[in-house]
């Protein structure tokens, strides 16, 4: 068996090795910069299209209340590179169809910089976000926080009476709203614990 070489004597497969070394780097690198751009292509994606159990926008609070109740759950979750905790203050509430609800997600810069972060955010099932409805919201919105420093994050919102009639969800009891915090360069707003605007009555 004969070793394949280049016309210098040195073997081929160093080159090969070396093509395959270069094509994994800019793989790595190429991942890494669509890692960073997901948080805006999402919300782009998201606003455009209502994919992914994205919910709704309210102005205003329902106009009527069933006797339907569902359970809300509440989960949060923060990218690896933020160096946040970030959790709801229960983890469950049952409110009735069309009741209005508050709930407080905390969260708390445990790094020695300050950092900004920004959310996205789902409903389960899918078919659910149609009828889950914000009237206040953290999300999409840049957080900054300095060390140590720990806000509340309120979400106010209600479930819209008429998910009741939808034959899809006609055996729902669980809606989950989950958030996941990813790191931001700038903030543009300041945290929503500082808006003065009025708080509904938590629903427990």
């Amino acid at each position: 068996m004969t070793d394949q070489n280049d016309q210098n004597g040195k073997p081929q497969g160093g080159n090969s090795n070396r093509k395959v070394a270069i094509a994994c780097t800019c793989l790595f690198v190429s991942m890494i910069g669509a890692a960073y751009a997901a948080v805006p292509l999402y919300n782009l994606f998201c606003r455009a299209t209502g994919f992914g159990g994205t919910t709704q926008v309210a102005e205003q609070a329902s106009d009527r209340v069933i006797d339907r109740v569902v359970t809300v759950r509440f989960d949060g979750n923060v990218n690896h590179t933020l160096p946040w905790s970030f959790k709801p203050e229960h983890r469950e509430i049952k409110i009735k169809m069309g009741e209005t609800a508050q709930m407080n997600y905390v969260a708390v810069n445990q790094g020695s910089q300050k950092t900004v972060g920004t959310s996205v955010f789902n409903v389960t099932p899918l078919e659910a976000g149609a009828y889950f409805n914000k009237l206040q919201c953290f999300c999409f919105t840049e957080q900054a926080l300095e060390p140590g420093e720990m806000v509340e994050m309120p979400v106010i919102f209600f479930v819209d009476p008429d998910m009741d009639n939808d034959p899809e969800l006609k055996n729902v009891r669980e809606i989950t709203l989950s958030y996941t915090f990813f790191p931001a360069e700038t903030p543009e707003k300041p945290v929503a614990a500082r808006a003065q605007e009025p708080a509904a009555e938590t629903k427990l």
